[in-house]
C-alpha cells in the first residue's frame, strides 16, 4: 500500500538469500503449509489471476464499507460490473476486525452477500485481515470525513495500536479470524486468504511479528480449502519475511516499481518454485503503470492485482506523500482506473486490460 524501497540487484539477492526458505521446512505446523506442488497445482487450475484491490467509491475505509449502516450492496454490484468488464477475475478486498466484533453475524452475512455479488461478476475475491497501513486507532460508527486531496487519509489500520496494548485483544482476534475462516473455509468464491498486509508498515518494525506469526498459526489451525499468504512488500524486513515466505502456501508481494526492477525481483521470487501474485503494483508517476507492468507479469504468469479502482473517498488519484488540500484534480492519476460513472481514466489502458486478459 506503501511504496516498496527501490531494489538495486546486489542488494535484493542478499535479502533473497535470507528468504530462501523452503517451504517444506520443519517448523511447527509445516505439515499445513501446502507444498509447492500443490500450490501451482492450484495455480494452474485458475486463468491468469487479475484484478485490483477493490473498495467501493463511497466508501473511505475498511469500516465504512463493512459497517451495516454504511454496507452499499448496490455500489458494490456496479463497480465490479467494471471489473467485470475489463475482465478482472479478482479483487483484493480488506475486512475489518472492528466491523467484525461490532456484530459477527451481521458482518458474515454482510461478506456473504459480498461473494455472491462478486460470483455474478466471476470475481474471486482476495479477503485481506490484517493492516498495519495509515490511521492507527480505528473505531466504530461513523467514520472521519474525507481530508481534500490527501490520499487514504481515512483509512484504518487493523487491529490498530491502541488495541494491541489490550492484553485481551490478541484472544479477540483469535475468534474473529478463526470465525470468518471457518464460515468461509471451503467456500470456493473466495481465491485466497491474504493474513496481514503490509506487517510492520507505519514504524512497527519487527512488532508486528507476534501477530503475524499468531495469524499464520490460526489460519493453519483452520486450514482452509483457500491458500493463505502475506504479501512481500519492505526487503530491509528480513525476520518477517522469512517467516512470510515460509509460512505462504503461495507468494504474495508488492512492487511499484518500474518494468526493469520489477522484473528482478520476480526472476528472485521464482526460486521458491511457488506461484507468484503481485497483490499491489501500478502507481502512474513511478512508472509502474499498466502499459509497463502488466504485460511483463502476463509473460512471466504472475498474478496481477493493482491499487486501486474507481475514483472516490480514499483519494488514491492523489499519490502518497504529495497531497493537494485545494482537492483539485492532479494531471496525472496515481492510482485508479474509472470514474465513478463508469468512464475510464484512460481508454488505451482499460483496452490494454481488456487484451491482456481474454488472451489464454
Amino acid at each position: 500500500m506503501k511504496a516498496i524501497k527501490r531494489i538495486v540487484l546486489t542488494g535484493a539477492m542478499c535479502a533473497m538469500a535470507a528468504l530462501s526458505v523452503n517451504a517444506q521446512s520443519k517448523t511447527a505446523g509445516a505439515e499445513k503449509i501446502w507444498s509447492a506442488a500443490k500450490a501451482n497445482q492450484w495455480y494452474s487450475q485458475h486463468p491468469w489471476i487479475a484484478g485490483a484491490n477493490f473498495i467501493p467509491s463511497n466508501a473511505i475505509n475498511q469500516l465504512e464499507m463493512w459497517q451495516a449502516e454504511t454496507f452499499d450492496l448496490k455500489t458494490i454490484d456496479r463497480e465490479l460490473g467494471y471489473a467485470e468488464g475489463i475482465g478482472f477475475n479478482t479483487m483484493r478486498v480488506f475486512l475489518h476486525s472492528v466491523a467484525y466484533t461490532q456484530d459477527p453475524k451481521g458482518f458474515k452475512s454482510r461478506v456473504a452477500e459480498f461473494l455472491a455479488v462478486a460470483d455474478k461478476h466471476h470475481i474471486q475475491p482476495i479477503l485481506v485481515f490484517f493492516d498495519d497501513c495509515w490511521n492507527n486507532d480505528p473505531k466504530p460508527g461513523k467514520q472521519p470525513a474525507v481530508k481534500p486531496g490527501v490520499h487514504n487519509s481515512g483509512w484504518m489500520q487493523d487491529p490498530g495500536v491502541p488495541a494491541l496494548k489490550d492484553p485481551k485483544e490478541m484472544g479477540i482476534l483469535e475468534h474473529y479470524v478463526k470465525d470468518v475462516l471457518t464460515t468461509f473455509a471451503h467456500d470456493k468464491r473466495v481465491l485466497l486468504w491474504d493474513l496481514f498486509n503490509e506487517p510492520g508498515n507505519s514504524g512497527k518494525k519487527e512488532s508486528s511479528l507476534p501477530l503475524l506469526q499468531n495469524v499464520f498459526a490460526w489460519a493453519h489451525e483452520v486450514r482452509p480449502d483457500q491458500p493463505v499468504s502475506a504479501g512481500l512488500w519492505d526487503w530491509t524486513f528480513e525476520k518477517l519475511n522469512t517467516y512470510q515466505v515460509e509460512n505462504s502456501d503461495v507468494i504474495t508481494y508488492h512492487n511499484y516499481d518500474e518494468e526493469a526492477a520489477h522484473l528482478r525481483v520476480v526472476q528472485l521470487l521464482k526460486t521458491h518454485g511457488k506461484p507468484l501474485i503481485c497483490t499491489e503494483y501500478m502507481a502512474r508517476p513511478r512508472n509502474s503503470t499498466f502499459g509497463t507492468v502488466m504485460p511483463m507479469l502476463k509473460r512471466e504468469n504472475v498474478g496481477a492485482i493493482n491499487w486501486g479502482f474507481v475514483m472516490g473517498k480514499t483519494n488514491t488519484i492523489y499519490a502518497w506523500d504529495t497531497p493537494m488540500p485545494g482537492g483539485e484534480e492532479p494531471k496525472l492519476w496515481f492510482h485508479d482506473i474509472f470514474r465513478q460513472d463508469g468512464t475510464p481514466y484512460k481508454t488505451d489502458e482499460t483496452d490494454l486490460i481488456k487484451k491482456l486478459t481474454s488472451e489464454k
